[in-house]
């Protein structure tokens, strides 16, 4: 991979800014990943594990102060897990997984800029229930699939529902991005015996721990979610119709 080297300022930013508002940057890393022409094979082991660093730190304060709300956590992860892992185990082909991600990211980038202010009337009783399995499971098996964490579907699509204050979402988003980010990368190792070799990328790791501490150190200065979303946006928007366009 050429250039790499400029990663590391990038990730450092990434890492640092996700980690203040409860995420993992996993869109990104995988973003900036297929810019510098990383193999397929790679990138969602090396997005998980970017993943994996930024957001346990987070993980781990919410749930020492009792500050995940686990009823409605659990629905959402007994589907995501298993379907997290499965994703992670299925092999895909170069062009499948430029197609799917890129389109995914495009949906996700539109979603950012247009659609994070809507809402609609909430659901309550044995529908929630059901819409809680039926989206972590979807969510959990898109994760795995393509590399990411699968926070940046979850946190806007229980902003939409309503189903959670902003405080609640930020910490079941982080929980939620932390176990699938797991459960997709033990599926990924799974499908493949392509040489992986964590010191090839211990730079990229040390720079997203480094970058994730102090975030998830400073986060009480509560950075902009809207700038934070806005920067996202255009860069997986930009990404997104590359990926597209390159297929053609």
């Amino acid at each position: 991979m050429e250039n790499s080297e400029l990663l590391i300022p990038i990730f450092f930013v990434i890492a640092l800014l996700y980690a203040m508002v409860g995420f993992g940057g996993g869109s990104s890393y995988i973003a900036l990943l297929a810019i510098f022409g990383m193999n397929h094979l790679l990138i969602p082991k090396v997005a998980l594990i970017c993943n994996l660093i930024v957001v346990s730190g987070g993980a781990y304060h919410f749930i020492r102060n009792n500050q995940l709300p686990w009823k409605l956590v659990m629905p959402f992860l007994i589907t995501s897990i298993p379907l997290a892992y499965y994703g992670g185990t299925i092999p895909i082909s170069k062009e499948f997984y430029q197609g799917t991600l890129g389109i995914l990211l495009f949906v996700v980038s539109i979603n950012l800029l247009f659609f994070h202010k809507v809402r609609i009337p909430k659901t309550g009783g044995q529908h929630k229930i059901l819409y809680s399995l039926m989206i972590g499971g979807f969510i959990g098996f898109i994760s795995g699939l393509v590399g990411i964490g699968g926070g940046i579907f979850l946190s806007p699509i229980l902003h939409l529902l309503n189903w959670a204050r902003p405080k609640q979402i930020a910490s079941f988003s982080t929980a939620f991005i932390f176990v699938n980010s797991l459960a997709g990368l033990f599926g990924q190792f799974q499908k493949t015996s392509f040489e992986f070799n964590f010191t090839d990328f211990s730079y990229l790791f040390i720079t997203v721990f480094l970058g994730g501490q102090i975030g998830s150190r400073i986060c009480q200065f509560k950075l902009s979610q809207e700038s934070i979303k806005k920067g996202t946006a255009l860069l997986v928007l930009f990404v997104s119709t590359r990926l597209i366009f390159n297929l053609f």
